[in-house]
């Protein structure tokens, strides 16, 4: 095997095996470490809902035949109100949308190392020329690329990323039979991905519920350990103790059964980034992190960042003379704040005071959904400051208050 490549990538997720799909489709030599056996992958880091929507799968030329189920709506929950929208959108299986990316940027000439556990980098004169793996392996590239995650041994040493143990949601999930997808007093939850924001099932974060097809649907907790979680938690609940409550409560689990082999742990971090390059190195996927931080959904962020790290490549290794420096490899943080992830700042605001606020102003946040257009709703979403004042109200201001001291000390 050879030991220099163009460029190196580290960690064979969507973001890793994205970005290694565009690079090699350029005509580069890449080669992609991943900690799993081949014999295991990615059975033991499904770790994705797989809720993402058909722009997705269209922008990147992903096949119907790793959809376990289209969905026509996405539903908000409150603990007694329900918001409804019509919204397309598409529910993976996600162990196969891994292994077709992996299949296809082979074929693009990507070379894959599987049983390659990434240790740190490889220095000269200060900037990154390759990796360390399995203890005492080495490869060397022009660019390296840290797509490994919240991990990030790359990144981490370089200091590009300054991911916060405080910002970091936790999430379990598992798959049902049985379930209960049009209950009376509920929303109707068939071809729906729903997301339930209650402090009973997830204290400072939120719950789920994806329809995967018949009676079955991936169930689902995430929250993060910070001061509302505090605020709201049983301090003797765990995680997986959370997951049992909503399903021992909620009568749309009264039938359920868990499907054997489906359950799956992760975590990322809701977060502004940070750092995202520097001397012939960029961090993508949830390494920076990029994750939709309203509504939780990372895969296309993921595959948009992989995208703009292979342009980023490109603009770097196409001269006569290869220019990697900081300065030149920064256009990848240019294009993930104008395309991947514009407006984050106002769109982690709106999250965290989401997050801060009591059930009772849940109620009322899904009635004033009611009430707005789509128009002003997608602008919100996006990060609007004019079109999120829209859903405060005056008696909001001891709240806001409330959560200004807290954002000034985080």
């Amino acid at each position: 095997m050879s030991d220099r490549f163009d460029v190196v990538v580290a960690g064979a997720g969507p973001a890793g095996a994205q970005a290694a799909r565009d690079i090699a489709a350029r005509g580069y030599d890449v080669v992609v470490l991943e900690t799993e056996p081949e014999s295991e992958f990615p059975r033991q880091s499904n770790k994705s809902t797989g809720g993402t929507f058909p722009s997705m799968l269209t922008a990147f030329n992903v096949p119907d035949d790793v959809v376990m189920q289209f969905t026509d709506s996405v539903v908000l929950e409150s603990p007694n109100h329900h918001f409804e929208q019509p919204q397309a959108g598409a529910v993976l299986e996600f162990a196969d949308f891994k292994e077709f990316l992996v299949e296809v940027s082979r074929a693009n000439g990507a070379e894959y190392r599987f049983d390659a556990r990434v240790s740190g980098p490889i220095m000269e004169g200060g900037e990154i020329v390759g990796v360390e793996y399995n203890g005492d392996r080495e490869v060397y590239g022009d660019v390296v690329i840290d797509a490994t995650g919240p991990a990030a041994p790359l990144a981490k040493a370089l200091g590009v990323t300054n991911l916060q143990r405080e910002k970091q949601a936790i999430g379990i999930e598992r798959e049902f039979e049985g379930v209960d997808l049009d209950h009376p007093g509920y929303a109707d939850l068939e071809d729906a991905m729903m997301l339930r924001l209650d402090h009973e099932y997830a204290p400072g974060g939120y719950s789920w519920i994806f329809h995967t097809g018949e009676d079955t649907a991936k169930v689902g907790v995430c929250y993060i350990q910070n001061e509302q979680y505090q605020q709201y938690a049983d301090g003797d609940r765990t995680i997986d103790g959370y997951l049992q409550h909503w399903l021992e409560t909620d009568p749309r689990f009264e039938d359920a059964e868990p499907i054997e082999g489906t359950q799956h742990r992760g975590s990322a971090h809701i977060q502004s980034p940070g750092e995202l390059s520097t001397d012939n190195f960029v961090a993508i996927g949830d390494t920076v992190p990029t994750i939709d931080p309203l509504w939780g959904e990372g895969i296309n962020k993921g595959m948009q960042s992989a995208r703009a790290a292979a342009i980023a490549v490109d603009h770097c290794l196409t001269p006569d003379e290869r220019d990697t420096s900081a300065d030149n490899i920064s256009v990848y943080d240019d294009l993930w704040h104008e395309t991947v992830a514009p407006d984050m700042d106002s769109r982690l605001f709106m999250t965290q005071l989401m997050y801060f606020a009591p059930n009772e102003r849940y109620d009322r946040f899904m009635r004033d959904l009611d009430r707005l257009d789509l128009q002003t709703m997608r602008r919100a979403n996006e990060g609007s400051w004019r079109a999120i004042s829209k859903l405060l109200h005056l008696d909001d201001v001891p709240l806001l208050a409330k959560f200004a001291g807290h954002y000034l000390r985080t």
